[in-house]
């Protein structure tokens, strides 16, 4: 250990001869301590929301989903199409047609957004398990059947009881548009209903009408191999990097080949933003419990001007006694922070398993806050208070030493 370290520890842990020093410096290390406490809880809390958010989207979005960069459908019957079907990695490959169309109940209508999928689709996603009336089957009994949000049975008023049928009108892709009957420029079919789901997500739960895709072609006039995406489910998620980059080499630039995330790009980019943004306001309750540590540093600057001589005298330079101080006021930052995060991490722990902090009254997606650690967020926040420290620590050493020099 270098003598400028071993003298700020002691001076760090050593009494001073005015008790306001010892107290200032346990307020300095208290404060930088809440400061990090608050950055890990914050930081892990909005871990927790994009986790439990993100998954509710998972239940039915694809590992990979496959679209045109140019236009909005496209044919598989193709050789670069049946390539990746069969690619080792890909355990489901599932055609998939999503138009938006007008839906109509008796008096009630509204717009939605069809999604029509192949017979394959329940082995794709976890639709079963968001199933809240009747069961998912868009064919059976050579019926073909429709599976609608929550939000859009309550603003349609279908019920549950599935006895009568909707009616999707779609625009149609050829021909010209009508003025003098503008009926004539929409193709309507009628499907019976034998399940509702949801996602507990407004922009899922209030438009989703899901089809077979056999019923989406007929109503938008598709080809047989023509669809708008295609859906993978992966045998082996960790590989997701590599199967990506293998089916975008086989298709080419022509199409856009997205992983989960990117299916959902809005969601996380707001989600991201709202996290930073919160970690500044953070960053500036920090920046104000360090000066405590400056005033505590200033204090310590001005008891120890005796030591300071008698060390010049014993041969250390200038250099050597600002770097004992400047050693003093980061071990007060580095304590706190060390001390802040362990804290943090307590906290979260037992709100995983305990959920101390409760959402409140209301039909809540889960009760407790959602707490999720990450490694790479605790390594972050020691980052932050080490890098703001420095500015703090420097300047009053500099300034005490310099108004001393002149």
């Amino acid at each position: 250990m270098k003598w400028p370290i071993f003298i700020a520890a002691r001076y760090l842990f050593s009494k001073k001869s005015q008790n306001a020093i010892n107290l200032i410096s346990l307020v300095s290390v208290l404060g930088v301590a809440a400061a990090s406490l608050a950055m890990v809880c914050t930081l892990s809390a909005f871990n927790g929301f994009q986790e439990v958010l993100g998954n509710m989207y998972r239940q039915i979005d694809p590992d990979l989903k496959i679209t045109a960069t140019q236009g909005k459908s496209f044919h598989i019957d193709t050789e670069e199409f049946t390539q990746v079907r069969n690619l080792d990695n890909v355990a489901v490959f599932c055609e998939s047609i999503e138009e938006n169309v007008l839906a109509r109940y008796k008096s009630s209508q509204t717009n939605a957004l069809l999604k029509a999928v192949s017979l394959n689709y329940d082995s794709l996603t976890h639709i079963d398990d968001c199933i809240r009336a009747g069961h998912f089957a868009p064919v059976e009994y050579d019926i073909e059947f429709a599976c609608i949000g929550n939000g859009l049975s309550s603003i349609l008023g279908t019920g549950q009881s599935f006895i009568d049928p909707i009616t999707l009108y779609a625009a149609k892709r050829q021909g010209k548009v009508s003025l003098i009957n503008p009926a004539n420029s929409f193709k309507s079919r009628r499907i019976l209903l034998n399940s509702t789901f949801s996602i507990s997500q407004m922009d899922v739960d209030e438009r989703y009408v899901i089809t077979s895709i056999g019923f989406a072609r007929d109503l938008m006039e598709y080809a047989d191999d023509e669809v708008t995406s295609i859906e993978i489910k992966l045998q082996d998620i960790k590989k997701i990097k590599q199967t990506k980059r293998k089916i975008q080499q086989v298709l080419g630039e022509g199409f856009l080949v997205q992983d989960a995330y990117e299916q959902q790009a809005d969601f996380y980019r707001i989600n991201r933003m709202e996290k930073w943004i919160t970690y500044l306001m953070l960053c500036f309750i920090l920046l104000i419990a360090l000066f405590n540590v400056i005033g505590s540093l200033s204090m310590l600057i001005l008891e120890k001007k005796k030591d300071a001589k008698v060390l010049s005298s014993l041969g250390a330079t200038q250099q050597d006694i600002k770097q004992i101080f400047l050693c003093e006021g980061w071990m007060i930052a580095f304590l706190g922070a060390m001390a802040g995060i362990v804290l943090g991490i307590l906290f979260c722990l037992l709100q995983q398993h305990f959920g101390i902090l409760q959402l409140g009254d209301g039909s809540f997606i889960v009760q407790a806050y959602p707490i999720k650690l990450k490694i790479g967020d605790l390594f972050f926040v020691l980052l932050t208070v080490m890098a703001i420290s420095i500015p703090s620590v420097w300047w009053p050493v500099r300034h005490v030493f310099g108004a001393r020099k002149r």
